[in-house]
């Protein structure tokens, strides 16, 4: 075992090699590097599933001992000051090495089919391997200012892969505003570092931990700058865990290709923040305002992230705010001091959401098979419905995903997300209201999404493979005010004029001429493939699904809350406990089976009661008999009406305006950005500028000036010089 924790050094530089090679491969020999690429996603998966099977290893070692190995070694030594890199290895380092690993795995697989057509295909595994680098050599530091080193090359990565496809203006606007907004958390968190190495004396966090934890005993510290330090510290996981106000980068970073949404959504970028706050909770949870700072943050993250999701058509952007709203339940978690269900959700959410997202780059990939379909297109659910019969394994893994997203067991996400509502209610009356309120909305919105993609009837228009037949498909206008006569006109897509809930059926293939040819041509290596409708996704894509499935079925069962007296062995907590945590702090890792199941009655009922309300909204046949559709029936303009369609459509304005947060920042920050840089402009050309210039212009005007004055004569010049110094001396005497 000793054996083993020696050598995990290695673990950041196994897949490195990748990235290395490919581009030096490009560089001298392109043509054979682009002829052979395919075995580059070979040796990438290869690569990270030996880091995989290290980190199975050592995640047994630590279940069996829960030991901690640290090594480290000097780098710069002067007087005082050492600095020091090394490699830490513990129950945490173990959990995330695993999710990396194992998510890692699955989306490279899923990546060689999904990424096959693109020309940039070598460029898009070099890139994967080295973020996989970058965040294992994060989750290996000993350091904060190794971990800051790390913490950088992630958000390099990510601006690299957001922006992935640039020749797309909204995805260079994407990854320019994901790379600026974790500019501004990760210089609060290199203050926040700086805050404390004034304070400790350390980065190492032992070290850290011990001193700072003595130094408040002590009362040897100001309270006031620790709190602000701790802010600072925190400033940086805010900003790379999307929680609000930095959460603006999240939805527009579905720019990027799928396979990156999967991978940052699940196991990369978004839990590093997580990630960092379970690994600094040994300072943090000594100083009760800052922990009151992140449970605060981490609700209205829960919140608006559920509220942001309800309304939206893009089914990357309503997942993308899926996995905000679960991360603020994290936070949430961190904040109350719940470090053993943070990691449990953590570890259940990431096999969940990547099932997802892998899930909706199958659907994606399928409708751009269909005539005319754009990429724009291929991602908006309005457009979709009716999948289930096309492409019936993603709709069962989709599911799958969805179910468990929502709490419902024995699916992954309910052991965890039900014990953090239990742990809410013991800790605030109001962030518990807002907390189990938010699962009801989460059952929702996720239940919206399946319904509109798989459900129903196909909402586009083709033809047969004879192209002679025209078979018609119907829209459903879910949001649109369409015509409420004529069943043959269109209902325009691109109105934002919406209402919240409408299910009126409006046929659309008289209106569609430009999806009226007989089949689409997809390049597929060297064969070609024609479609007319949506196909289902090649095994390479799907198999990736199925192993995801199977896990987020059975991987919550590691955290079934056992009573004591009925199992010794907690595995789970046994894992997760913070070895490194001079407090010992741990959860509470034992319920009594009574309450446990009274309480999961209850959030169950919630998540029920969320799937009804979106089944009956977006599937009933009944949903007719819903107040608003028997007002617009009626077709009377009274209070009624007024009032039932305020409500609706202020939550469907809220929702698909992002809460005008963007907007805010657009004008007041921005806006104020631009406007101070116009002033300044106006300013140094102006009155900087202008005074020089003014210098000058006087020096010129005064030289032709006293040019004129000579007239060649010596007796003149005398004449004048001497009545100047007369004129001084007279002067200079009265004074």
């Amino acid at each position: 075992m000793q054996q083993t924790y020696q050598h995990g050094w290695i673990i950041p530089f196994i897949p490195l090699p990748v990235p290395i090679l490919i581009g030096l491969g490009l560089l001298l020999f392109p043509t054979a590097t682009k002829k052979f690429r395919r075995m580059w996603s070979f040796h990438s998966v290869l690569l990270l599933s030996i880091v995989m099977i290290f980190s199975i290893n050592l995640s047994i070692n630590q279940i069996n001992s829960n030991s901690t190995y640290q090594y480290v070694w000097s780098w710069i030594i002067n007087n005082d000051f050492s600095l020091e890199f090394g490699y830490l290895i513990d129950s945490l380092t173990s959990i995330m090495s695993i999710l990396i690993t194992t998510v890692g795995i699955m989306v490279l697989i899923y990546s060689d089919n999904y990424m096959s057509h693109d020309q940039a295909y070598l460029r898009f595994f070099a890139y994967m391997s080295f973020f996989s680098t970058s965040m294992l050599g994060l989750v290996t530091s000993s350091n904060l200012i190794q971990i800051y080193i790390f913490w950088e090359l992630v958000g390099m990565c990510s601006y690299l892969l957001i922006g992935f496809w640039f020749t797309r203006p909204l995805a260079t606007n994407a990854c320019q505003k994901a790379f600026v907004t974790n500019r501004v958390g990760d210089f609060g968190l290199l203050l926040g570092i700086l805050g404390f190495y004034w304070i400790t004396g350390s980065f190492e966090f032992r070290d850290l931990f011990e001193i700072f934890n003595n130094l408040i005993y002590n009362h040897a510290v100001n309270i006031f700058f620790v709190t602000m330090c701790g802010i600072f510290l925190f400033a940086g996981p805010i900003a790379k865990s999307a929680q609000f106000p930095l959460h603006v980068w999240l939805p527009d970073a579905m720019e990027g290709p799928t396979p990156i949404s999967a991978l940052i959504h699940a196991a990369t970028m978004v839990a590093a923040g997580i990630f960092l706050v379970a690994r600094l909770l040994p300072l943090f949870i000594v100083i009760p305002s800052i922990m009151n700072f992140i449970s605060v943050i981490g609700i209205i993250t829960v919140l608006l992230g559920a509220t942001l999701a309800l309304a939206q058509k893009d089914i990357k952007r309503g997942l993308a705010y899926s996995t905000m709203s679960q991360l603020g339940y994290m936070m949430l978690a961190l904040g109350m001091g719940a470090y053993r269900n943070a990691l449990f959700h953590l570890i259940t959410h990431a096999y969940s959401k990547a099932l997802l997202f892998l899930g909706s780059g199958s659907l994606i990939h399928s409708m751009e098979k269909i005539v005319g379909y754009s990429p724009s297109k291929s991602q908006n659910m309005v457009l979709m419905g009716g999948l289930r019969k096309h492409v019936p394994i993603t709709k069962n893994a989709f599911l799958l995903g969805t179910l468990s997203l929502c709490g419902i067991p024995p699916l992954a996400c309910f052991w965890s997300k039900d014990q953090i509502l239990n742990d809410s209610s013991l800790y605030s009356t109001i962030l518990a209201i807002i907390a189990w309120a938010t699962a009801g909305l989460t059952a929702f919105y996720m239940f919206r999404i399946y319904l509109l993609t798989f459900e129903g009837h196909l909402n586009v228009h083709f033809q047969n493979y004879s192209g002679t037949q025209r078979i018609p498909f119907y829209s459903i206008s879910l949001w649109g005010k369409g015509p409420s006569k004529s069943i043959n006109k269109i209902v325009p897509m691109n109105n934002e004029n919406y209402s919240f809930f409408k299910n009126k059926i409006y046929r659309i293939d008289d209106n569609i001429p430009n999806m009226t040819q007989p089949f689409f041509t997809i390049v597929h290596f060297d064969n070609k493939k024609l479609y007319s409708y949506p196909y289902e996704s090649d095994n390479t894509m799907l198999f990736p699904l199925l192993v995801l499935g199977l896990v987020t079925l059975l991987v919550g069962s590691i955290g079934i809350p056992f009573p004591k007296e009925e199992i010794d062995v907690d595995i789970l907590s046994k894992w997760v406990s913070p070895s490194i945590d001079p407090l010992q702090t741990k959860s509470n890792n034992s319920m009594e089976w009574y309450p446990f199941f009274k309480d999961a009655i209850f959030s169950v009922s919630i998540a029920y009661l969320g799937i009804f309300i979106a089944s009956f909204f977006y599937k009933s046949p009944y949903s007719s008999l819903f107040p608003f559709e028997l007002i617009n029936s009626v077709g009377k303009r009274n209070s009624n009406r007024i009032f039932f369609e305020k409500v609706p459509n202020g939550i469907y304005n809220w929702s698909w305006n992002r809460a005008y947060i963007d907007s805010f920042y657009t004008i007041f920050l921005t806006g104020l950005i631009k406007g101070l840089a116009e002033l300044t402009k106006n300013l140094d050309r102006r009155i900087i500028d202008g005074i020089t210039n003014g210098v000058g212009l006087i020096s010129f005007f005064g030289g032709e000036a006293i040019k004129s004055l000579g007239g060649g004569r010596i007796s003149s010049y005398l004449f004048f010089y001497l009545s100047y110094i007369s004129i001084f001396l007279v002067v200079s005497f009265f004074l």
